[in-house]
């Protein structure tokens, strides 16, 4: 059998197999939402317990992955908040950047709300939109690549339709992005 060389059969399949709660976010989420564009890592949020982390890195062999001890996965889900590490395919390089939803409150409804979809024979689930659009305007407030304000415009012109307005407003104004926000959407009209 041919090992898998995609972003979902490296790393989205594991979870499944394990019951993990997780979301894709990030790039590969914003292609959902949006255009097609060129990523080499999948941004996960997870719901994972300290307990549970000699479980988590037991998914991904030492032989064919980099993943950090158990002792550091563990550390991370400790945190009450910002708990991150990397999970990195050793032939391909393809990464899966890990976020731990923790005590967060839009981690914990972008996992409660996820959108699932069927990408290769496997059930994936993502976040919703309006979590990416927060998150990339996030990113677009602490300094980011213009990348992320493209993103959020291809979200916008393929999917608006999938916005629900109320529920991005509340994000929005509660994490302080309506400047950010008003700017995507000024290029939105503008592109």
């Amino acid at each position: 059998m041919t090992p898998p060389r995609s972003l979902v059969g490296l790393f989205i399949a594991p979870l499944n197999r394990a019951s993990i709660d997780y979301v894709v976010t990030g790039g590969l989420a914003a292609i959902l939402y949006g255009h097609p564009r060129l990523t080499l890592d999948v941004d996960l949020v997870i719901r994972l317990d300290a307990s549970a982390a000699a479980m988590f890195t037991a998914l991904w062999p030492s032989d064919a992955f980099y993943c950090p001890p158990v002792e550091v996965v563990r550390e991370e889900c400790e945190r009450p908040a910002n708990g991150h590490f990397n999970v990195i395919h050793s032939e391909t390089a393809m990464r899966a950047d890990v976020y731990l939803s923790a005590d967060d409150p839009l981690h914990t409804w972008a996992l409660a709300e996820h959108v699932t979809r069927t990408i290769e024979g496997e059930r994936v689930r993502f976040a919703p939109i309006e979590y990416v659009i927060v998150y990339k305007l996030r990113y677009l407030q602490m300094g980011g690549s213009d990348r992320h304000l493209r993103d959020v415009i291809r979200m916008l012109e393929t999917s608006r339709s999938l916005i629900r307005e109320e529920t991005l407003r509340f994000w929005i104004d509660r994490l302080d992005l309506a400047a950010f926000w008003d700017r995507a959407q000024g290029a939105a009209e503008g592109a």
